[in-house]
């Protein structure tokens, strides 16, 4: 393997950075740090739910499910992804949220890669902004 390329399982890596593969998050050294874009695998147990909604959206973003169910919150709508390769694609300015109605496996891709968006949770329980 060179400096360049990386071979990996989206399963195994997901787990490793909240699911994301791909990203500004990433080390410079590491093949899978980019600017341009941004890849997840998500893997969803059923219930689960963005803590709050991403307001002022700077990116584009696709969302494909993979396996299960899962439900994208837009303004005035929702999108239920319910067979595998359903898909939904928004762009910037465009709040959202989601919701997994079933455990479920969806790759999001987004670009450009922008830090400032992620929402964990901390030892408590409660949610709090993390890049």
């Amino acid at each position: 393997m060179t400096d360049s390329v990386y071979v990996g399982n989206a399963g195994k890596d997901a787990a490793l950075d909240r699911g994301w593969l791909l990203g500004h998050f990433k080390d410079a050294a590491d093949p899978r740090h980019s600017e341009d874009v941004e890849i997840k695998w998500g893997v969803h147990p059923k219930g689960d739910e963005r803590v709050h909604w991403v307001t002022g959206e700077e990116r584009t973003a696709l969302q494909v499910l993979i396996s299960g169910r899962f439900r994208v919150e837009l303004p005035g709508r929702s999108v239920v992804l319910a067979e595998q390769g359903d898909y939904v694609v928004w762009g910037r300015g465009v709040d959202h949220s989601w919701h997994a109605e079933e455990e479920s496996v969806v790759l999001t891709v987004r670009w450009p890669s922008l830090p400032g968006y992620a929402v964990d949770r901390d030892a408590s329980g409660s949610p709090h902004a993390r890049d």
